[in-house]
């Protein structure tokens, strides 16, 4: 299977499984992506971690079977790669990447649709498009400008210059650059983590993070956004919970509702 799916604890951890082809997709790896997807959502999976297996995270598309001036690449991206990207970034949970290797191309749109990303320092990762002729896609423009400015994302579009691990997270572009043999361990501690704590509260921080990025709002739409997800966070368990717990002074246990 070129995507797999492991949960443990409320973690749901997707594989990216097809490491011959540097984890570049095809169709039947898109729609395995897509499968997986709805099956960890269909889990109510409370954090998930996106990894690739083999020597990459992803290579991107896999161009294996591209045909130059005959194929439509505006309907590839409209109706196979961008359907996807937005399942993961709109993904009802807290998401996190590991990245290893190469994470070019719709790979680093999978990456970067997640809401952090860890990197191996000896990543390697940017924007090569300009070498074959090409354009950024799969969300990139928009990630990458939120990370790190449009300036340095022109840059590295214009110079086509792969990046390390380390600089990606010296630049924002990752949350933490990590030694190789430690980056999935980390990850996945982090997850677990997240698993267990108040998920429905920290939903409404993704939701409302994802309209300043989208809806541009100011601070008095913030303000109100704000007290809206105080109020929903304040009639779940996890609230009572919370509070209680904070006034016994004992540890709190989350259910994510």
């Amino acid at each position: 299977m070129s995507v797999e799916l492991v949960i443990s604890q409320d973690v749901g951890e997707i594989i990216m499984n097809r490491p011959a082809k540097m984890n570049a997709f095809d169709d039947a790896m898109v729609a395995a992506m897509n499968g997986r997807l709805a099956e960890a959502e269909r889990a109510r999976v409370r954090a998930l971690m996106i990894r690739g297996e083999g020597p990459a995270f992803s290579a991107g598309r896999d161009l294996a079977g591209a045909e130059p001036g005959k194929e439509d690449a505006e309907s590839i991206l409209k109706t196979v790669f961008n359907p996807m990207i937005r399942k993961i970034a709109n993904f009802p949970a807290p998401t996190f990447a590991a990245v290893h290797g190469p994470c070019l191309g719709a790979g680093l749109g999978i990456a970067l649709a997640c809401d952090v990303v860890y990197i191996a320092e000896d990543a390697k990762t940017g924007s090569p498009f300009a070498r074959i002729g090409a354009v950024l896609d799969s969300g990139a423009h928009a990630f990458m400008v939120a990370r790190i400015g449009s300036h340095r994302t022109l840059e590295l579009i214009y110079s086509g210059r792969l990046i390390s691990g380390a600089e990606a997270a010296q630049i924002g572009l990752a949350n933490r650059a990590l030694p190789r043999d430690a980056l999935f361990d980390e990850m996945r501690k982090l997850a677990a983590q997240v698993a267990q704590g108040p998920t429905a509260a920290l939903m409404e921080s993704k939701r409302l993070i994802a309209r300043i990025r989208d809806e541009a709002l100011g601070l008095d739409g913030v303000l109100e956004a704000e007290a809206k997800a105080q109020g929903a966070a304040g009639r779940t368990e996890d609230y009572r919970e919370g509070i209680g717990a904070f006034q016994a002074k004992r540890a709190p246990k989350f259910v994510g509702r």
